[in-house]
């Protein structure tokens, strides 16, 4: 019996980690609700997101992270595949400590993620730009090295001025990413 095609739902989407490479990725709080909207979420939920690529072997390149969602490029492990299990424990994590926070036990926090494996220079270099930008296109700082939960202030303080005015002059009108997420912060 032939087996049946495989369907990509968008609510569901179908993870393809099978190559090593740059990986963009976005995941979204349940019902885009802003469990992270004061400095004291965002910075634990940073400090998980750094600590946690750092521990899976996750390169980060650039990242941003939001009320209701992060974004962030990565360099993958030997095993892309790890980055279930990473963003499983990341969410899991958060999940029961912003519940004990609020008194909410078993509340669903996290939603979903997506990734993208990067494989052009152009896309690659585009979402860099795109993710370091980010605050700045929701509308949160006028420069997004102010913002204190993305990578712009480390990328601009540890890159050489090549490489930030090669990285920032990259169009990203074009790029295609799911974010449509109103932020508090």
């Amino acid at each position: 019996m032939p087996s049946k095609p495989e369907i990509n739902w968008p609510h569901a989407p179908v993870h393809r980690l099978t190559e090593r490479g740059a990986y963009f990725v976005t995941a979204a709080t349940y019902r885009k609700q802003h469990f992270f909207a004061d400095s004291k979420r965002l910075d634990v939920l940073q400090r998980g997101l750094l600590k946690l690529t750092h521990d899976y072997g996750w390169h980060l390149e650039a990242w941003a992270v939001f009320s209701n969602h992060y974004h962030f490029v990565a360099q993958s492990p030997l095993d892309p595949a790890t980055l279930s299990a990473m963003l499983r424990t990341l969410h899991a994590k958060t999940a029961s400590w912003v519940n004990q926070l609020d008194r909410e036990s078993g509340r669903k926090v996290w939603h979903n993620f997506r990734e993208t494996r990067l494989t052009y220079q152009k896309s690659y270099l585009a979402r860099l730009n795109y993710v370091h930008q980010n605050a700045v296109k929701h509308g949160l700082v006028r420069v997004a090295n102010q913002y204190a939960w993305c990578s712009a202030p480390w990328f601009e303080s540890t890159a050489d001025k090549e490489m930030i005015r090669t990285i920032y002059e990259i169009a990203t009108d074009q790029v295609t990413v799911d974010d449509n997420f109103e932020v508090t912060r």
